[in-house]
């Protein structure tokens, strides 16, 4: 049984009981892909730990007059 025949059955059980009927298969994916970052990014700031680290860490090395900026320059 996939999603949509899950969904037909849950449906009709829905509209027998006179319930509400559930929400399409694939209608919030899109929602929940961004809570689960938000919820990523937020456990990451509450553990003290930079959230984009590896972008930062990235452009301190390139960025001239940052701290760091001297590794990048003698590797050329």
């Amino acid at each position: 049984m996939n999603a949509m025949h899950q969904y037909m059955l849950d449906n009709y059980r829905a509209s027998r009981r006179g319930d509400q009927s559930p929400p399409q298969p694939g209608l919030h994916d899109w929602q929940v892909v961004r809570e689960i970052r938000d919820r990523h990014l937020l456990r990451r700031l509450l553990l003290s730990r930079p959230v984009h680290g590896r972008l930062r860490g990235a452009l301190t090395r390139r960025l001239p007059g940052r701290p760091g900026a001297g590794k990048a320059a003698g590797r050329r």
